[in-house]
């Protein structure tokens, strides 16, 4: 499984971005092979406006099947990541990327309720 997390680093022990959209980093873990890749999405923070779907849409470019974020998507975003059946996890704020992989596999993190 491909797992996604918003970071504001590049290393397992990288804060994670409570951002979506805007974050810093994408750090992509595939649990089968084992192998990080990781996606540089600074470029986004001069756009004004969409940010959040252009990141949904990359996480499928990604294969992602997990995304483990601090806030979660917006609505339009949202919807990207529904259509393409990305679960996303949230909470994970205040954590190293290590952490958040750790509280997702045990069960701490939540899915947002969409409306």
């Amino acid at each position: 499984m491909k797992l996604v997390f918003t970071t504001k680093g590049t290393e397992w022990d990288s804060p994670m971005d409570p951002r979506f959209g805007r974050t810093e980093f994408f750090f992509v873990y595939d649990e089968e092979s084992k192998e990080v890749q990781t996606y540089d999405n600074r470029t986004v923070a001069g756009e004004a406006h969409g940010a959040g779907p252009k990141a949904a849409q990359k996480l499928g470019e990604f294969g992602a099947e997990v995304l483990i974020t601090g806030n979660g998507p917006g609505g339009n975003a949202g919807m990207v990541m529904q259509a393409t059946g990305t679960s996303v996890f949230v909470g994970a704020s205040d954590m190293t990327v290590k952490e958040a992989y750790e509280a997702y596999c045990n069960g701490s993190l939540r899915q947002p309720q969409r409306a």
